[in-house]
Parts: structure tokens; C-alpha cells; sequence
């Protein structure tokens, strides 16, 4: 029995008993510790200059006091990642090289860095923050990366990009410059959440990227908040665009998808814009003060669009098809702040449909020219038609709320 109870701590020992840890001050080249280091070894970073390139080749930590810089070359990446488990916390990391091809960046995870951490790092002024190069199970989270502004959007990486990468999650991360905030590609299982994003082309970018989630994440001041492209099954929830410049969220070709509890504010071209995106479900999201509340194109066909409200937009609805859509879904429609509705028995629903758009409307975007017509006989002839005979019309929504159903999100 004694001799079983030695060998059980033993075996418990092992795996720490020869894990060290490191103090390395500036100055001292970095990379032949770190090829030395052991499977568990922490390497700390004194406060100051450490010259990089480096490359993490073993399962450790490397991890900066407050003050460690890790300094690059202007070309390359600055830290690569290739173990599985090991982790980067704490430092600051800048000068990456300038190749898009190459994916320079602050602190690129190969393939083979299955589980490795990066956390609370500061990323400055490289071309990509973090690349996440395939990595299944990696986590990039707390980290602050702001990226170039000395060179033409084209020519930019993403703050933290991911290709490939299944179940990696992408939390709590404060992004500014560079051209997308988080992009994602072919990529499954992932999660976004908490991060904040602003001065970006699209804040969040997905591209086929199945059966994930984006959720609590703040866009701000960007062209376009949350671009949905060539994605299914994702869940879309509690997240904020706050004054982008196009569109809160662009979901094209996005299938399936439940988009919930968002909320869309002071925007600019289109809170939301659907385009060929189908069997989508979006409930109890609030669309508010843009040009467009939801522009909605012909071949998007069987979405769910109820319990949300549109307040303040110059154009609640911009739908350019001719096959009629209720918008509404078992009983219950949208909030609409233009709808001078009635509701004589207190069911909170309107006693009478809200038709956003007609026919002469369709007519009006497809041909700007003819607004020079709308004034006349013919068209307020269509128009009282129209109001007869309700089928005539493109859509509706048959049961409008009196009041929203949910609380602006937080931002």
C-alpha cells in the first residue's frame, strides 16, 4: 500500500517537477532561452526593450511584466506560436513587416498551436494583431490591438484574424484600425463575444464560417458593423452597432441563423440590409435612426421578421420584390414609430396592418427619374387603388406592435 501511495505522488509530481521559471531583462536575447525552455517553463519579460523576432516552439508561457516590449524587425511576424498549450500574456508587441501575403503580423498561431492562449497583450501599429493560422481551440482574449493608419485600407490587415481555426473564441478584445475588426474564414464552432471594435471597415466580417456564435460585441464609428457573408447557422445576439457609416449588419447569403437582441443606433445607410439570405429568424433586434431601417431584396425568401422595432428612420422599409411578405410571424408583427395606429382592444396590437411600402414605391428605386411623375393624377390613381385592394401591395406587416418589446442593448 506505502509503495503504491510513493508512486501516485510521484506520478502527480512529474509533471511539474522540472517546470522553471525564467527572468530575462532587456538586452538579453530572448530566443535562445525560450529554445531551451522545457515543456510548463514561465518566461517572464522584464519591463523594457526586447529585441524579436521570436518563435515559441515548446508548450510554455511567455509572459511580460508591466513595460515588456517585444520589438520587431519590420519584416516577418514578431511572435509565432507553433506549440499546442503555449501561452502570450502580457506584453507589448509592434513591428511586424508589411506583406499581406506573408500575414505579417504582432502574433501569428500556427496551425499546430492547438489550445494556445493569447491574452491581455497590447498589439501597435502591425499589419495583422493576431493570426490565428488554423489553430483548433485557440483563444485570443483581452487583448488591445490598434493597428496601422499610415497606409491605404487595401493594404491593411484585420485586428484579429482567423482561418480554419475550429472552436476558437475571440473574447474581450478592444480593436481599432486596420480594415476588419475580427474576420473569419472558413472557419466552424467559433465564438465572438464582448469584444468592442471602431475606426474599421467592417467590425466583425464572416465568411464561411457555420454553427457559431457573435454575441455582445460593440461596433463603433465603422463603415459596416457586422457583415454576414456564406455562413449558416450562426447566433446572432446582443450585440451593438453604434453610428456606422453603411450598414449595423449585412447578412448575405447567411442562412439559418437566429439574430436576436441587437440593437442598431444613430446609423447611417441601412440598419440592416438582407440579401439573398434565407430561412433566417430575427426577433426583438432594434433598428434606429438610419436612412434605411431593413432593406430586403427579392431571393431572400422564408426569414422571420417579428417582435423588432424601427424608430426614426427615413425609410422603415425598402423591399424590392413583388411576391408579398407578411411581416410578421404567429400572431405578432413589429413596432414601427411612424404607424398612427389605434388599438381599441388593448391587445397591444394595431387594429389596423402597416403597410411600409407599395407598389409606386418599387417604381420610384428602380427608376429615381419618375419622381417627377409622383405627383400625378395616374400615380395617386395606383396609389388609392392600392389602398382598396390590399393584395395589390408588396408586403405588410398584418399584426404592428403598439409599443417595443425590448430594452436598447448596452454599449
Amino acid at each position: 500500500m506505502v509503495r503504491h501511495t510513493v508512486a501516485l505522488v510521484l506520478a502527480l509530481c512529474a509533471g511539474t517537477a522540472f517546470a522553471a521559471e525564467h527572468a530575462v531583462a532587456p538586452g538579453t536575447p530572448v530566443q535562445p532561452i525560450l529554445d531551451a525552455a522545457a515543456s510548463g517553463d514561465v518566461i517572464r519579460l522584464e519591463p523594457g526593450r526586447h529585441d524579436g523576432p521570436l518563435a515559441i516552439d515548446a508548450d510554455l508561457s511567455l509572459i511580460g511584466a508591466e513595460g515588456a516590449v517585444v520589438e520587431g524587425t519590420d519584416e516577418g511576424s514578431v511572435i509565432t506560436v507553433s506549440a499546442p498549450g503555449a501561452t502570450v500574456r502580457g506584453l507589448t508587441v509592434r513591428g511586424s513587416g508589411t506583406d499581406i501575403a506573408e500575414e505579417d503580423s504582432g502574433i501569428f498561431v500556427a496551425q499546430t498551436a492547438t489550445g494556445a492562449v493569447i491574452e491581455d497583450n497590447r498589439l501597435e501599429g502591425n499589419l495583422f494583431g493576431i493570426y490565428l493560422m488554423g489553430a483548433p481551440d485557440a483563444v485570443a482574449r483581452g487583448n488591445t490591438v490598434i493597428g496601422m493608419t499610415d497606409r491605404p485600407a487595401a493594404e491593411l490587415g484585420s485586428g484579429i484574424s482567423v482561418w480554419n481555426a475550429p472552436g476558437a473564441v475571440i473574447e474581450e478584445n478592444d480593436i481599432r484600425f486596420g480594415r476588419d475588426g475580427i474576420f473569419v474564414n472558413t472557419s466552424k464552432d467559433n465564438v465572438f463575444r464582448n469584444n468592442r471594435m471602431r475606426d474599421l471597415r467592417f467590425a466583425v466580417h464572416y465568411m464561411y464560417t457555420n454553427d457559431s456564435i457573435v454575441e455582445g460585441n460593440v461596433s463603433t464609428g465603422n463603415d459596416v458593423g457586422f457583415a454576414l457573408m456564406f455562413s449558416h447557422r450562426l447566433q446572432v445576439h446582443d450585440n451593438v452597432s453604434d453610428g456606422d457609416r453603411d450598414h449595423g449588419f449585412l447578412l448575405n447569403y447567411a442562412n439559418y441563423s437566429d439574430v436576436r437582441g441587437n440593437s442598431v443606433r444613430d446609423g447611417g445607410e441601412k440598419c440592416v440590409f438582407i440579401y439573398n439570405a434565407n430561412f433566417n429568424e430575427l426577433r426583438r433586434n432594434s433598428f434606429e435612426g438610419c436612412e434605411i431601417g431593413i432593406h430586403f431584396t427579392a431571393g431572400s425568401e422564408d426569414n422571420t421578421i417579428s417582435g423588432n422595432a424601427f424608430v426614426g428612420n427615413r425609410t422603415q422599409v425598402k423591399y424590392v420584390g413583388t411576391k408579398f411578405v407578411d411581416w410578421s410571424a404567429e400572431g405578432q408583427g413589429n413596432y414601427w414609430s411612424d404607424n398612427a395606429a389605434f388599438d381599441l382592444d388593448g391587445d397591444g396590437i394595431a387594429d389596423q396592418p402597416y403597410r411600409p411600402n407599395d407598389v409606386i414605391d418599387q417604381v420610384l428605386w428602380r427608376n429615381p427619374m419618375a419622381k417627377v411623375l409622383v405627383t400625378s393624377p395616374a400615380v395617386q390613381t395606383i396609389r388609392w387603388a392600392q389602398s382598396q385592394l390590399p393584395a395589390l401591395q408588396p408586403g405588410g406587416d398584418s399584426a404592428p406592435l403598439m409599443h417595443p418589446l425590448m430594452e436598447p442593448a448596452d454599449g
